[in-house]
């Protein structure tokens, strides 16, 4: 346990090391999640993420999607923070962003799923390699 100790977390009832790489994707796949809407999109989910006690560690938001590598913390389910992340940054958005509605049919930002798998030390290189590549190569969009 020793060897692992700078990936530890320490609380009073806990010592964990818990990491995700989440996954939201927008209705319809539509393309959403640009300009204004892309930075206030960043700015909400760091906030969020210190509300459910998590890091995020990588984070790359493309126009119809989010990749996520966290570090959480056991006192909330993976379920709980991503209907907390989805739900308030929808709101949030369509609050402040109300043209992106017309881009979607029944006012839902999100899909009603998400992907989330846990990472473990071998491939948390691997994931936030991928995260950070997400950007399309000039000449295509995405």
């Amino acid at each position: 346990m020793q060897a692992y100790s700078d990936d530890l977390h320490y609380s009073r009832t806990s010592v964990y090391s818990l990491q995700y790489h989440l996954i939201i994707v927008t209705k319809y796949r539509r393309d959403v999640l640009t300009g204004s809407v892309k930075q206030e999109l960043e700015a909400l989910l760091r906030s969020l993420a210190d509300q459910f006690d998590m890091q995020i560690e990588e984070m790359e938001i493309m126009s119809d999607h989010v990749h996520m590598l966290v570090d959480a913390s056991p006192k909330h389910s993976i379920s709980s923070i991503m209907k907390g992340l989805k739900g308030v940054s929808a709101r949030m958005l369509f609050m402040h962003h109300p043209e992106i509605k017309q881009k979607l049919w029944g006012g839902h930002l999100w899909q009603p799923s998400y992907f989330a798998v846990t990472v473990s030390e071998r491939s948390e290189e691997q994931i936030r390699h991928y995260i950070q590549h997400q950007k399309p190569s000039k000449g295509k969009t995405r």
